[in-house]
């Protein structure tokens, strides 16, 4: 396994690789994560892949170690063309892409935008349709003015509670969000937290919902049934929407699901690979 670093329209962005470049003519796996988090949320996911696959797994821009440019935007459509830059400079026209949250959001705008990069599809807890952000995060963003006012670590902590929400599993998502927030901590990581909370918008998958239908490649939804981000229905119809499409649903996890029960995503990734 081997993490450097490429440019893509002039910002840096960290990602890191394992298994067998070209093996065996298999299409790679690329993995996405949501905001904020890191290519890290898929740390224990990808020793549990099948072998014989390469996996890239990419920390997005703003995120992780990659740049926290101020001028680039953090939309989903932004993230989705720097992905498929991504794939460009690594030589690979397609991949199965796996996207967790907001990562399931640019994975859908790449299947629906390029569809011929994408030979399977994965979206785990996946934001999608018009119903997200949920009510507390569009309040925040009307407050954007106020909050870039304050201390870089009373908005880490505000975020760090967020994430903590989200796990089931309390000690294990202490341990991953110290992990996930270490890019946050000064002026510069408020700003890009700030940034993507400013750019997401559910405008950009409700945008997408008339052309699911016509994405054809095998996809697997999965869902963590303690998510209090993500709700199920969500899931339910974002698999009844996409033609080809299964929906998993585990009960004791939450949104974090590759993180709290990495070999069910593992197995499910393993059972996309063979459809």
């Amino acid at each position: 396994m081997r993490g450097e670093f490429i440019d893509v329209a002039g910002a840096r962005l960290y990602y890191y690789a394992a298994g067998t470049r070209g093996s065996a003519g298999r299409d790679p796996i690329l993995l996405l994560h949501g905001v904020p988090a890191s290519g890290h949320l898929w740390s224990d996911v990808v020793p549990l892949l099948p072998d014989g696959y390469r996996v890239i797994v990419l920390d997005l821009l703003g995120c992780g170690r990659s740049d926290q440019p101020r001028a680039a935007s953090f939309g989903i459509p932004a993230h989705a063309e720097r992905v498929t830059a991504v794939l460009d400079v690594l030589k690979v026209e397609r991949a199965c892409v796996v996207g967790h949250g907001v990562g399931a959001g640019i994975a859908q705008w790449i299947a629906v935008h390029h569809p011929a990069r994408v030979s399977r599809l994965g979206l785990v807890n996946p934001v999608g349709l018009s119903d997200w952000p949920d009510v507390r995060l569009r309040a925040l963003r009307a407050c954007l003015p106020l909050l870039r006012a304050l201390p870089p670590r009373m908005v880490c902590e505000a975020a760090e509670r967020r994430l903590l929400a989200g796990h089931a599993d309390a000690e294990r998502g202490a341990r991953s969000v110290t992990r996930y927030m270490r890019a946050y901590t000064g002026t510069a990581g408020r700003d890009a937290l700030l940034h993507h909370l400013r750019d997401l918008s559910a405008a950009d998958t409700a945008a997408l919902v008339p052309a699911l239908p016509r994405v054809t490649v095998p996809t697997a939804v999965l869902h963590g049934q303690q998510d209090p981000f993500c709700p199920l229905e969500r899931a339910r119809t974002l698999a009844y929407a996409i033609r080809n499409a299964s929906l998993d649903t585990i009960e004791d996890a939450g949104h974090y699901l590759p993180d709290e029960a990495p070999v069910r995503v593992a197995d499910a990734i393993a059972r996309l690979l063979q459809r």
